[in-house]
């Protein structure tokens, strides 16, 4: 089997560029049936790849009649089963099974026990291991609200059977994409007790009804964070500023607040909740305006005197309700050397109860030739980040050396 390789000028058609390693070490069992959307599972089998799975895959004969199997060999690079002939001796070390798309005679047969197929029969033989099971349905949208469709996702649901349903359509119910699959299904697989809160984007602070005073953040780096530690399974809640990306559909819970002041405020109430990873990656204002001006502002009357104030910090108003869980925080910092950041990243780790601070200059943001940022311990030692990749791998350890 060819493994997936980063990418560089050597790379070959066959080989992904390696993404993440939510999947690294599993060996998943991709099963396609006659839907539609087996047209996608070329893109489907090589996102999986990017993400460190080992694929197999069956098809069906219905599959094969919408995609070849030549052309899943080449997008999986892994055994492709066809029929009863095939080489079925992988199907005993398999780690998941995903199904997509999933049609209701497969969903009706796996539920029934029937086997008249090398993909039912790897279903039943995973349900007796209690191996996970990913199905993804894809139908229209009379089929898909026929009450027997519902009894049957039920009954698979009550066995563990995870069913992932896409958006309606064109009269569909059609499948995510493939990235929004494999994302589910690494949580799926993945999925544990921990518990996270990642602050991100800008806040800003109104000076009258129509404007505002506003730091920049794009809540890029946090939502890449909260993607990370999704697909690692931790139960994940986004708590954003203003963003200008989107946050990944995938996510199962994002809470707006762009004022500095209200975003405190759902940290304090999810503080209650016994988090157990903080990770601070918000742009909170420094300096905020105490009082708005109801209304807007005249326009064409010369100077404007707006006064500010000094804004609560954030991380010292958690320190007291987050003590006992990981805390991870960000420092950036401009025109200074590196061991002064680190001093300060220090300093911030000591005075705010932190476990570890990422921390960054401003002159080093968006430069290849720069690292991605510094991690910095409660011991201040520091280690190069030269990636986003590696910030969120030393994330990863920071909070497992702290469970």
């Amino acid at each position: 089997r060819i493994e997936a390789v980063a990418c560089g000028p050597n790379m070959r058609d066959t080989d992904v560029e390696v993404r993440g390693d939510s999947l690294r070490g599993r060996h998943i069992l991709l099963g396609v049936t006659g839907g539609i959307a087996a047209v996608d599972t070329v893109r489907l089998a090589r996102e999986l790849r990017r993400h460190g799975a080992q694929v197999t895959v069956i098809m069906t004969p219905s599959a094969q009649e919408i995609i070849t199997p030549l052309a899943v060999r080449w997008a999986s690079q892994g055994e492709v089963i066809t029929d009863w002939d095939g080489d079925l001796s992988g199907l005993s070390d398999f780690d998941a099974v995903l199904v997509t798309p999933a049609t209701r005679n497969l969903i009706a047969s796996f539920v029934h026990g029937l086997m008249n197929g090398p993909l039912l029969m790897a279903l039943s033989a995973a349900r007796g291991r209690n191996s996970p099971i990913m199905m993804v349905p894809s139908m229209h949208n009379d089929l898909a609200n026929d009450p027997v469709t519902e009894d049957l996702v039920m009954q698979c649901a009550k066995s563990g059977v995870k069913i992932l349903w896409g958006a309606e359509e064109e009269g569909k119910r059609k499948t995510p994409n493939h990235e929004e699959i494999v994302a589910r299904l690494a949580h799926f697989v993945n999925q544990n007790s921990t518990s996270v809160v990642v602050t991100l984007g800008a806040t800003r602070s109104a000076i009258d009804d129509v404007r505002y005073v506003q730091n920049t953040s794009s809540g890029q780096t946090g939502y890449l964070i909260a993607d990370y530690l999704y697909r690692l399974g931790m139960d994940v809640t986004c708590v954003s500023g203003v963003t200008t990306v989107d946050c990944p559909a995938w996510l199962p819970l994002e809470i707006n607040c762009p004022d500095p002041d209200e975003m405190l405020a759902e940290l304090k109430a999810l503080a209650k909740d016994d988090i157990n990873v903080w990770i601070h990656a918000a742009a909170v204002l420094d300096y905020v305006i105490p009082e708005p001006v109801e209304g807007k502002i005249a326009s064409l009357q010369g100077e404007l005197d707006i006064q500010l104030q000094e804004g609560a910090k954030h991380i010292m108003e958690l320190k007291d309700l987050c003590k006992g869980s990981t805390r991870i925080g960000f420092k950036l910092e401009s025109g200074i050397k590196q061991k002064d950041l680190v001093h300060r990243a220090v300093a911030q780790i000591q005075t705010s109860g932190m476990n570890a601070t990422i921390a960054n200059r401003m002159e080093d943001l968006g430069k290849e030739d720069k690292p991605r940022g510094w991690l910095v311990d409660t011991h201040g030692a520091h280690f190069v980040l030269d990636t986003e990749r590696e910030m969120c791998i030393a994330i990863r350890s920071v909070i497992e050396n702290n469970r």
